[in-house]
C-alpha cells in the first residue's frame, strides 16, 4: 500500500483551477516600468530617501533582527520611541507595536475577550479581524456592514462583556465605517470599541492622524485602535494603541506579542521616519485622498461602476471573476500594476478591480491609469 497523505491536495487544487481562483506568486523585480496602483503605498513612502536611511540606520545601531521576544532581548529603545510617537501622533495614551498588523488584531480580539465575552463582527471586516473573532473563544455576531443599529440589538443581547469591531476604511471597498454612530452604540451598552485602522493612518484626519482623529474617537477610555506600519508609513508590522491600562495588559496576555519575536529594528526604524516625515508634510494625506477622488471620478464618467472613496481605495467593479482577472492582467501588459478582489476574498460575490491611489501621483500618471483602465474594460465603456 502506497503513502500518499496528501494526494486529497490534488482534488482541491483541480477544484481551486475549475472555480479559476488559483493564486500564484509573482516576484517583483527591484525596479519596474509598471506603474503602481496595487500596493498600499498611500503616502509613496516605502522608497523616500529619509526612510530608506532610517531603516539602514536602525540596521547598523541594532542590527538585523530583534533577536528574541519583546520580553525576552527583542524590545529595544528605538521599540519605544516608535510606541511613544505613535500614541502621540494618533492621540492615544499608549501604543505596542507587533511584528505585523495581523498580529495587532489578533492580540486584541483575544487579549480583550474571552469564553463569556460577545464580539460583535461587521461582515466586511478583514480576515484576520475574522480569525481574531474565531481564536478569542467569545460568542461572535456578525452583523450586516456599516449598521450600527445592527450591533446595538446584538450588543443589548448579550448581558456580559462586549466588544464591537469594524475596520475604519474597509478593503475591499474603501468605504468607511460609521464610527461615530458605533462608538455611540457602544457607550450605551457599555461595551468597547475596536478599530482597525489600517487604511485610514496617513490618509484621514489631520495631517494623517487617522479615523479615530477624524471622528473625534482617538483617545477615549473604551476605544481601541490598531494599525499597520506597512502601508502609509511604507514600512512593515503593526501596533495596537489605546489607554494605558490596556497596553499593560496586552503586555502580559497577549499571545501574538509574548510569543512572536520583536519587529525587526530596520521596520521600527523606518516607520518612525516616515512617520516624523509625514509630521513635516502633513499635506501628503490630502493629496492620497484627493487622488483617490479624481481617479474615481473620471472612471465613473467615463461609465464604470465604482465606489465612491472614503480614503485611498478606488473599487470598480468588474462583470465577473473570470473578468476581472483577465481585465487585471490585460492592466498589467499595458503597464499598470492593479489588485483583482474576487470571491472568496469578497463575501458579496461581486468581483473588482482595486485602485490604491498614492500621494506622489503625478497628474500624468493618474491620466495614464485611467486610459489603461478603460482601454481594457472587458465591456464598452459609453
Amino acid at each position: 500500500m502506497s503513502y500518499a497523505p496528501f494526494d486529497w491536495l490534488d482534488d482541491e487544487a483541480r477544484r481551486r483551477a475549475d472555480a479559476g481562483l488559483v493564486r500564484s506568486l509573482r516576484p517583483r523585480p527591484a525596479e519596474t516600468e509598471l506603474l503602481d496602483l496595487a500596493s498600499n503605498d498611500y503616502l509613496g513612502l516605502s522608497r523616500h530617501p529619509e526612510v530608506t536611511a532610517a531603516a539602514a540606520e536602525a540596521v547598523r545601531t541594532w542590527g538585523a533582527g530583534a533577536t528574541g521576544s519583546r520580553l525576552v532581548t527583542g524590545s529595544t529603545a528605538l521599540h519605544a520611541e516608535l510606541e511613544q510617537e505613535l500614541a502621540d501622533f494618533c492621540g492615544f495614551e499608549s501604543a505596542l507595536v507587533f511584528s505585523s498588523g495581523y498580529a495587532a488584531n489578533l492580540a486584541a480580539l483575544t487579549a480583550l475577550t474571552g469564553r463569556d465575552s460577545l464580539i460583535v463582527s461587521d461582515a466586511g471586516n478583514h480576515a484576520s479581524i475574522v480569525d481574531g473573532c474565531r481564536l478569542s473563544r467569545a460568542a461572535t455576531a456578525v452583523v450586516p456592514h456599516a449598521d450600527p443599529e445592527a450591533v446595538r440589538k446584538a450588543l443589548h443581547s448579550h448581558g456580559g462583556r462586549a466588544l464591537a469591531v469594524t475596520d475604519s476604511v474597509f478593503s475591499v471597498d474603501g468605504d468607511a465605517a460609521p464610527l461615530a454612530g458605533l462608538a455611540e452604540v457602544c457607550r450605551g451598552a457599555d461595551a468597547a470599541l475596536l478599530v482597525d485602522d489600517a487604511h485610514g493612518l496617513g490618509v484621514l484626519g489631520r495631517g494623517g492622524r487617522g479615523a479615530l482623529e477624524a471622528a473625534g474617537l482617538a483617545g477615549g477610555e473604551g476605544v481601541v485602535a490598531t494599525l499597520t506600519l506597512s502601508k502609509s508609513l511604507g514600512s512593515q508590522g503593526g501596533a495596537v494603541l489605546g489607554p494605558d491600562r490596556v497596553i499593560r495588559h496586552l503586555v502580559n496576555a497577549a499571545r501574538t506579542f509574548i510569543f512572536d519575536t520583536g519587529l525587526a529594528p530596520a521596520s521600527a526604524g523606518a516607520a518612525l521616519g516616515a512617520l516624523r516625515l509625514l509630521r513635516r508634510e502633513p499635506e501628503r494625506a490630502a493629496r492620497a485622498g484627493a487622488v483617490a477622488v479624481e481617479l474615481y471620478a473620471r472612471l465613473t464618467e467615463a461609465g464604470l461602476t465604482a465606489v465612491r472613496p472614503d480614503a485611498a481605495v478606488v473599487s470598480v467593479r468588474a462583470p465577473s471573476a473570470e473578468s476581472a482577472v483577465r481585465w487585471a492582467a490585460d492592466c498589467r501588459t499595458a503597464g499598470l500594476a492593479v489588485g483583482c478582489f474576487r470571491p472568496p476574498s469578497v463575501p458579496d460575490g461581486i468581483s473588482r478591480l482595486r485602485l490604491t491611489a498614492r500621494a506622489d501621483l503625478t497628474r500624468k500618471q493618474i491620466s495614464a491609469a485611467v486610459g489603461t483602465v478603460l482601454a481594457t474594460a472587458p465591456l464598452p465603456v459609453s
